[in-house]
């Protein structure tokens, strides 16, 4: 949808000239009370059953609104014309309805904060359809619905969107569309009509639960304070860089059994349970991509002596000074280490758009250290940590 303010501004304009002769229309102003009658009737059915908070945009003179006021909604009405607005809030005056200026498109409203959603003869004018139905079903809470009453109107050449077109629109967004035809209904447009008309009731999916993938990153420190990194290659992601031998925790593993595990595979060593420690939990995102949460764990014993035994995705391994860690590592890796050596042990690490995979001392550091209960002392002083 566009931000053009001059275009917004000449929309407005139209609307603000039309506001006076709007009502004029039978399904606009609802004057015939049988009009009105049919219409609330079907506002009632596609509106929630109990009292809920509805969202009308682009609500002309505010009919509508009205309806769903008087069915015991408590409702928010947006228009972008000023002259409408104000119609709106004069119809709506007796009832505790708000009226708000504002873009169909960008509504100035929070989102999550509606249990319907009404849209009629919007969607069809609307630059992006597709996008503005992602927004307005971001305005939605859980369970919550968008009633479009659309229509592809005339005969010889018609505008607007088809219902098929409105379904396949609705389709990444919905659970379910309901599509309930109107053009038949003489009632509700105060006289016979011949095009299509007809309301789309979608309901969203339900929000998915917040789930990230775990991996698991392994510090494995030998007495002289030397660190144990692995040069990646083959993966498609940060090749060429180090970082240290980690991977993700398989289905019914817990994280310390992934750590072993991986340990071995990657790396050859042997770790029992008892001298592995955590060292710290780090929640990372990636410049693209969705955010993981990474627990790096802390080894000083182990059995047998580190081998790379995954050449295809590892071209090599080697030792690195604790203190002067070199900069050709995975990011958030690096920031892993570094807040290790300081002693944090909850830590943010998530990328910008923009940012570069490899640690970058000059760059932005993105690690934040989450502040928690117990004090400890760094295993190292940080230095200069970037």
């Amino acid at each position: 949808m566009t931000t053009d303010s001059g275009e917004l501004s000449t929309t407005a304009a139209f609307w603000d000239a039309a506001a006076a002769t709007f009502d004029d229309e039978p399904d606009h102003g609802m004057r015939d009370p049988a009009t009105r009658a049919s219409w609330a009737a079907r506002l009632r059915s596609w509106l929630p059953d109990e009292p809920s908070d509805v969202l009308d945009l682009g609500c002309g003179t505010g009919s509508m609104a009205l309806l769903a006021a008087e069915q015991g909604h408590r409702v928010t009405a947006v228009d972008l014309s000023p002259r409408m607005a104000r119609l709106a809030g004069a119809k709506l005056a007796a009832t505790d309805a708000r009226v708000l200026v504002g873009d169909a498109a960008r509504p100035p409203v929070a989102d999550g904060r509606f249990d319907a959603v009404l849209v009629r003869h919007v969607l069809w004018a609307m630059p992006d359809p597709a996008d503005a139905l992602r927004r307005w079903a971001r305005l939605l809470r859980r369970g919550g619905r968008l009633i479009l009453v659309e229509g592809r109107w005339g005969e010889s050449d018609p505008i607007g969107l088809t219902a098929a077109d409105v379904a396949a629109l609705a389709a990444p967004i919905a659970s379910r569309t309901e599509i309930e035809q109107l053009a038949h209904d003489s009632l509700l447009w105060g006289r016979p009509v011949a095009d299509e008309r007809y309301a789309a009731v979608i309901h969203p999916p339900p929000p998915r639960r917040h789930a990230e993938i775990v991996d698991v990153h392994l510090i494995l420190r030998r007495p002289d304070d030397t660190v144990l990194l692995a040069r990646r290659c083959g993966t498609g992601y940060a090749d060429g860089l180090l970082n240290a031998p980690s991977g993700h925790v398989e289905a019914g593993e817990d994280v310390r059994t992934a750590m072993i595990r991986e340990a071995a595979e990657e790396v050859g060593v042997v770790i029992d349970p008892s001298a592995i420690r955590v060292a710290l939990v780090m929640q990372h995102r990636a410049p693209h991509g969705d955010s993981r949460t990474g627990w790096f764990f802390e080894a000083r014993a182990w059995q047998g002596e580190p081998v790379n035994r995954e050449p295809g995705k590892c071209s090599g391994i080697g030792w690195y000074a604790l203190d002067a860690l070199p900069d050709d590592m995975v990011a958030y890796c690096r920031a892993g280490f570094d807040a290790y050596r300081a002693g944090d042990r909850f830590v943010l690490h998530l990328h910008e758009a923009g940012d570069t995979i490899v640690h970058s001392p000059e760059g932005p550091s993105r690690a934040v250290a989450l502040p928690h209960n117990d004090s400890v002392t760094p295993v190292q002083p940080a230095g200069d940590r970037p």
